[in-house]
């Protein structure tokens, strides 16, 4: 059962927790959760019906929560939209989808939709027959970073197998509060956060913005993050401090800085544990609680999950820790394809069902995974190199004059690529230049360094590469 923490027998056997999920102001208490999202179910599934989908607008509030949870219960499929988002993007979400309703909270321009509220005190004990595993659970849609985005049925199935994996590499128990501040739009703070604390039973506390004082305020045990919050927690030493009392830190979603990480390390007495994930796939590759912990390294593959390297031929790229090539992954968490795009789905899978992420990477003798960055703009061809992006940011972050650093290949006519940083900080470029040539192969030394107030990055924190140039 997806929602196992949710089991209506269980609450009633005592098994009630009164601060079950903390949002938006609001607490439920998991007899809360059972009642409410029951309530839910049965207004979608006598409007909607199982058949079609449902948009949620998906901010941090209780009504998503039951809005989503209600869903998985009537075994409906959901959209969740960003809040954010322009016009624009939600209609074409709206059309895309074939969204019948929005569900909860209402956007200002609702598209002509009919709305289904959920009414925050209504309580049903109506039981529902658990939907087959290989039903969608929702459909997220992509960034858009190469397009409009596209629409990612993810199953049931998907869903609680990487959670259950998560949960044996992370040792999550029910015993756990989870807290994060993350968007409900993206499977960091959805799947992972809310689905996942459903699934464990663990309690829940979404801080709203993650402040580094609303994450020393919280108590949890098990924290979720992207670089940039555990870089301003790092910035706030008696807040970091504060999270020593926890059991495990947790970033992904982007690469986490060497100095962020031993940051962390210094202050609170935890080396965050890094994870790999796409919404094509969730999350694949973690390193563990009990397990090696190494500064820019995701870890090896969570259970059921299998990946291997390849070069442009198509050849298997050695797991030599240094060798690097394109990223591709099977396993049970992986998506049923991209919604009414089958010639878009056909292009992220081999022909013996292995999914292309898009990323390069190494892997070394025991499995570990470092990823380079997007085969796009993370892998540098450049007087016959190829050269990882990510390599030359982590050293250029080392260095005490560097607070950000993103680096790039751009055309040139006798490299073919040239390497170009773009560093917020106050070193002077050729000392940035020098510092990389000492420290890696003098090939891999950026060409140019150009001094930036800041650097272009999206709502996860993640650098908008194609916005420098």
């Amino acid at each position: 059962m997806l929602l196992t923490s949710l089991n209506p027998a269980a609450v009633a056997g005592g098994a009630d927790v009164d601060d079950a999920v903390r949002i938006g102001g609001a607490t439920l208490s998991r007899s809360d959760l059972v009642g409410g999202a029951t309530s839910v179910a049965e207004r979608v599934a006598s409007q909607v019906g199982a058949a079609q989908r449902v948009a949620i607008l998906a901010t941090p509030t209780a009504t998503t929560v039951l809005a989503v949870t209600g869903c998985l219960i009537a075994g409906v499929p959901f959209v969740p939209v960003p809040a954010d988002v322009g016009a624009a993007e939600r209609r074409h979400i709206l059309a895309d989808s074939g969204a019948q309703a929005w569900l909860g909270e209402l956007p200002a321009e609702s598209e002509g939709l009919p709305h289904i509220p959920v009414r925050l005190h209504a309580r049903s004990w109506h039981r529902y027959a658990e939907p087959p595993p290989e039903a969608p659970a929702m459909v997220m849609y992509t960034s858009g970073t190469t397009g409009l985005p596209k629409g990612v049925v993810i199953s049931r199935r998907a869903i609680a197998a990487d959670v259950d994996a998560l949960a044996e590499a992370w040792q999550w128990t029910p015993d756990d509060t989870l807290v994060h501040g993350l968007p409900l739009f993206h499977v960091h703070g959805l799947v992972l956060g809310l689905l996942g604390s459903l699934r464990v039973g663990n309690r829940f506390v979404h801080t709203g913005k993650p402040t580094p004082a609303a994450y020393a305020e919280a108590n949890g045990t098990l924290y979720f993050g992207v670089p940039t919050v555990w870089s301003r927690i790092v910035g706030d030493p008696d807040a970091a401090r504060a999270l020593s009392s926890a059991r495990l830190l947790v970033s992904g979603s982007a690469a986490l800085p060497v100095p962020v990480y031993d940051g962390l390390v210094a202050l609170t007495g935890h080396a965050p544990v890094e994870r790999y994930g796409a919404t094509e796939a969730l999350i694949t590759l973690s390193t563990r609680a009990d397990g090696e912990r190494r500064p820019g390294w995701v870890g090896t593959p969570l259970a059921g999950v299998s990946t291997r390297l390849v070069d442009d031929d198509g050849a298997e790229v050695p797991h030599d820790g240094e060798s690097i090539g394109r990223l591709e992954l099977t396993g049970p968490t992986l998506f049923d394809g991209y919604l009414n795009r089958p010639d878009a789905t056909a292009e992220v899978l081999t022909p013996d069902g292995w999914y292309r992420t898009g990323d390069v990477a190494v892997i070394d003798a025991g499995g570990m995974h470092r990823i380079v960055g997007r085969e796009s703009v993370d892998l540098i061809k450049s007087g016959g190199y190829r050269i990882g992006a990510g390599e030359i940011e982590t050293v250029l972050l080392g260095h005490p004059d560097v607070t950000e650093a993103a680096v790039v290949g751009l055309p040139d006519d006798d490299l073919g690529q040239r390497i170009v940083a773009f560093v917020v900080g106050a070193a002077e470029p050729q000392a940035l230049i020098d510092f990389v040539a000492a420290e890696l192969s003098v090939h891999k030394r950026p060409r140019e360094v150009r001094i930036v107030d800041r650097l272009p990055r999206n709502a996860m924190g993640k650098v908008l590469k194609k916005e420098l140039s």
